[in-house]
């Protein structure tokens, strides 16, 4: 007879609910899919109404709310607002907007925000997994462009929040698809990711090597994506709607020609788009100091890889074939997967992510001090010590920025806040210590304190609308476009504060 062992203290309860379920959530611009580990290998989950692939659509259908169906009000590619701003460009892209009520968006007599698409998205899919697994869900690892800010994430977190899914971790979508693909074929070596789904295109470099697998650089943009081509198809050929557009894309792809379009039509629609892509490709090499030979593989994620133009423009550019071992609309659930199943129960497993941009503050004379630099790994933590500028400073502003630049006025603001009380004392005397975490998911915390007194503040950064994804590679090719110069006008700037290093006094 086998006896069930205990914790001292503590009584089995024969009533108490059996263990809920962890799985991976690829939450996406077009399609969502969810995928869990069992028997310790990862699995794609098929629902019964609708397959694996669940339209990321909501649509209101005889008064209700319908998730993965289409009708003549629908919902969709709302991903592409999640954490932005009205006064976004992307904007433009969405007809459903109300005017002056923010980012809401209109469905029938309702108005729904991005974050409550998401939500209800995401409730769909936790019904879904608990009827098709017959267990309660536990959590979950969700996963994001890779290029998403911190207003994305946190967005994407509140959504979950609202359709009762706990996150165990949010991870990029790239990173996600390099753990499936590392673990199911043993891969090692540094390999390119190249993720290009309906909405977002994200480049990716990874080291993979004995279970550890390092993200070495990244680029990307979030507007960028299948749906980009569906609008030029619609436009150029007048076709009824965006739906049709994108049938026949997928059509396209799988024969030569459809209803008086050919895939020569299509694919001189589609190039400017795929050369895009690989611009945004050759600046991440360009970057990361690596050479097209230096690369092992590239493997193919996202349902824009399917269209044949770009299997053959992508290994024109690498001289290798892309590697399609793994079904590229199931990869960032099953990595996902994999990542839930190793938080949960462990792992030998390491995920190492990096930051898409550097972080920093402003100091005196508008220039910026990079505290976290760009492209370094995650979870990251570092720190630095100031000082006052004036006898008798009793505060100070502190100024959050990102980006690549030398000067606050060429990066982005990300946060500010107060740091009052300060002891009265000369110029210089007083100890500012300044900590920048940065958590796995990319979610960044600054804390200051005065070290004499123990006075301290502290902010998670919550910018109030995302950075788009073609200003990031912008800023990017900006510090390179202006880097010498930037320099010596840093230097210029220095000579004049006669070396010093202090922040921008807001305080009399």
């Amino acid at each position: 007879m086998l006896l069930q062992l205990v914790e001292p203290g503590k009584t089995l309860d024969p009533h108490a609910p059996p263990p809920g379920v962890v799985v991976g959530i690829d939450l996406g611009t077009t399609y969502s899919v969810v995928a869990v580990v069992k028997e310790g290998k990862a699995r794609v989950l098929t629902f019964e109404d609708g397959g694996p692939l669940i339209p990321s659509i909501v649509s209101l259908i005889d008064g209700e709310f319908k998730v993965g169906e289409s009708s003549a009000e629908t919902l969709s590619s709302t991903k592409r607002l999640m954490g932005k701003d009205v006064t976004d460009p992307i904007c433009s892209q969405f007809p459903q907007l109300l005017e002056g009520k923010g980012m809401r968006l209109s469905l029938g007599s309702h108005s729904l925000t991005p974050i409550e698409v998401a939500a209800h998205v995401l409730s769909h899919l936790r019904c879904q997994i608990e009827q098709t697994l017959e267990l309660p869900l536990e959590a979950a690892v969700i996963t994001v462009p890779a290029y998403f800010d911190e207003a994305a994430r946190i967005a994407t977190k509140q959504a979950a929040a609202l359709a009762g899914i706990k996150i165990l971790r949010l991870i990029n979508e790239p990173t996600a698809a390099s753990l499936a693909y590392g673990l199911e074929t043993g891969a090692e070596g540094i390999y390119a990711i190249y993720d290009w789904g309906g909405g977002t295109f994200d480049l990716s470099l990874l080291k993979l090597e004995k279970g550890v697998f390092q993200v070495l650089a990244t680029g990307g943009d979030l507007n960028l994506g299948g749906d980009d081509i569906d609008r030029a198809l619609f436009n150029a050929f007048q076709l009824p709607d965006l739906r049709t557009a994108r049938h026949l894309k997928e059509c396209l792809s799988l024969q030569t020609s459809l209803e008086g379009v050919t895939r020569d039509d299509l694919e001189a629609i589609a190039l400017p788009f795929v050369n895009q892509t690989l611009s945004i490709t050759q600046d991440v090499l360009k970057q990361a100091k690596f050479k097209v030979q230096d690369i092992k593989g590239v493997v193919f994620v996202g349902g824009m890889t399917r269209m044949p133009l770009v299997y053959q423009e992508v290994e024109t550019f690498f001289k290798k074939k892309p590697l399609c071992d793994i079904n590229a609309d199931h990869a960032v659930a099953l990595g996902a997967a994999l990542s839930a199943h190793s938080l949960r129960y462990g792992s030998d497993t390491l995920l190492l992510d990096v930051t898409p941009l550097s972080l920093g503050l402003e100091v005196m004379g508008g220039l910026v001090e990079k505290i976290i630099p760009r492209n370094t790994p995650l979870p990251a933590l570092a720190s630095e010590e100031f000082t006052t500028d004036q006898d008798g400073q009793g505060g100070m502003i502190i100024h959050v920025v990102q980006g690549e630049r030398e000067f606050v006025e060429d990066c982005r603001s990300l946060a500010r806040f107060e740091l009052k009380g300060l002891p009265m004392l000369p110029a210089g005397a007083a100890r500012i210590r300044v900590d920048f975490a940065v958590d796995a998911e990319g979610l960044l915390t600054v804390s200051a304190i005065e070290k004499s007194t123990g006075l301290s503040q502290h902010v998670e950064v919550r910018p109030s609308f995302g950075l788009d994804g073609t200003e990031l590679s912008q800023m990017i090719f900006e510090s390179q476009k202006y880097g010498r110069e930037d320099i010596k006008r840093r230097l210029e700037a220095e000579e004049q504060l006669k070396e010093t290093t202090f922040f921008k006094k807001e305080y009399g």
